[in-house]
């Protein structure tokens, strides 16, 4: 591999695996209110919240770290200006304590904040003006949840960012990223680096989903996969372990998970299973670190194609990725590696994503369940051909299909969705 792929798959990979608290959409709103308070330069006696559609919807129903179970873009923005550590990032709620939510819940009672649905902008918007007497603060995020592009105070541009294609994450993937590149990628790649890079995933997605395991979260579905199934069983124990990770996430657990493509869940569905899965099979620390390699840049590049934030099923992606980063861990070829993805897309590809809440939880399961249906089949010699649907005979172009029904095909889907939580639309029959 040419040495100008790999310094770029790295800095993809360096840019999309980062730590997170809790659902990245209130964490964002959070993030970009920290900023405003700190353009603002005083403690803002107002915040008005304009945001993108998929914000409001994955806001609505993920719990916000350490706000006492508590929801909602107020929560999060007066929470993420109480906090006013922007360099925390995504973790900038990790110093909220019992004083700072009172002070933050009192803010709230005294309608602090107000929000907006903001029209024509990306899928992944967040605006906060923040004001304080005559002053105003504007910041604005857009495409990833911490990619700041505008700074105003007092309607004078302090900032504003133009697209790079040389840093734009997305697109080094575009240009970078195929199936065959990510398997060269993960065989070759230094251990120590994938080591240093992936380790803080391991240990964060795997600490979260024991936590889950163990404490009552949401509706308990990985609770619930070890008790109606063998847990004995890597199929069920992978299943549980991914699922109950991101029970305790979207319910307010405030411990850190290293997302993927923007998503915790995302990232507990790439990673959680394949630990799960080499530690019962006694596989060595290498096959475990260049097999999570396999399953993060595969589901990075199927949402190259889908985008951050739409009316697709992200676990889905994410759980394809999973399960033919198993199958290479089996031994399996390249093309069986492959076809393992594409069977899971022909199976489950499509589930709608309705917002982050607790039942993220059992669509991650149904996502996993349909890739290690896809394990049994490869294992048979069956693949799903071209034709099928939007299945090609080329994996590339199998992918690039569900990207573009996903981006593009269910862009009304994502209006509705957004109209049916708000109340916007009205259910009579014509």
């Amino acid at each position: 591999m040419e040495p100008i792929q790999v310094q770029a798959i790295r800095k993809i990979l360096e840019d999309e695996l980062r730590p997170a608290m809790g659902c990245t959409e209130p964490i964002a709103v959070a993030y970009t209110a920290a900023l405003a308070r700190e353009l603002l330069g005083v403690f803002p006696q107002q915040l008005t919240v304009r945001c993108s559609g998929n914000i409001i919807k994955n806001v609505k129903g993920a719990t916000v770290p350490n706000s006492g179970g508590e929801k909602g873009i107020d929560t999060a923005a007066i929470l993420g200006a109480v906090s006013g550590r922007s360099d925390l990032e995504l973790e900038v709620l990790s110093v909220i304590g019992p004083s700072e939510l009172e002070q933050a819940m009192e803010l709230r009672r005294q309608g602090m904040c107000q929000y907006f649905l903001a029209e024509g902008v990306p899928n992944l918007y967040i605006e906060i003006t923040a004001s304080a007497g005559p002053d105003t603060a504007v910041v604005a995020i857009q495409d990833s949840h911490t990619n700041l592009v505008k700074k105003e105070k007092n309607g004078q541009v302090l900032y504003k960012k133009e697209p790079d294609p040389q840093q734009d994450t997305s697109a080094l993937a575009q240009q970078y990223l195929d199936v065959r590149s990510i398997l060269e990628y993960a065989e070759t790649e230094s251990l120590p680096y994938l080591k240093q890079l992936l380790q803080q995933q391991c240990d964060c997605n795997w600490a979260i989903a024991q936590e889950g395991l163990s404490r009552l979260y949401g509706a308990g579905v990985g609770r619930t996969l070890c008790q109606s199934g063998n847990a004995s069983d890597w199929r069920i124990s992978c299943c549980a372990a991914a699922a109950a990770g991101s029970d305790a996430r979207m319910n307010g657990c405030a411990l850190p998970v290293v997302i993927n493509s923007g998503s915790g869940n995302q990232g507990i569905t790439v990673s959680v299973p394949v630990i799960a899965y080499a530690r019962s099979q006694n596989c060595s620390e290498e096959q475990l670190f260049r097999a999570l390699a396999v399953s993060n840049l595969l589901a990075i590049h199927q949402k190259k194609y889908i985008g951050k934030l739409s009316a697709y099923c992200g676990a889905i992606s994410a759980a394809s990725a999973a399960g033919a980063a198993i199958a290479w861990l089996q031994g399996y070829s390249e093309q069986e590696v492959a076809w393992c993805l594409t069977n899971t897309l022909a199976i489950a590809g499509g589930i709608l994503c309705d917002g982050a809440k607790a039942s993220c939880a059992a669509k991650i399961a149904a996502g996993l369940q349909s890739a290690w249906l896809s394990l049994d089949l490869v294992h048979q010699g069956y693949r799903f051909p071209a034709g099928e649907g939007l299945v090609d005979a080329s994996p590339e172009t199998t992918i690039q299909n569900f990207g573009y029904v996903a981006r593009e095909g269910m862009r009304d889907t994502d209006r509705v969705i957004l109209h049916l939580m708000t109340g916007e639309t009205d259910l009579s029959c014509p």
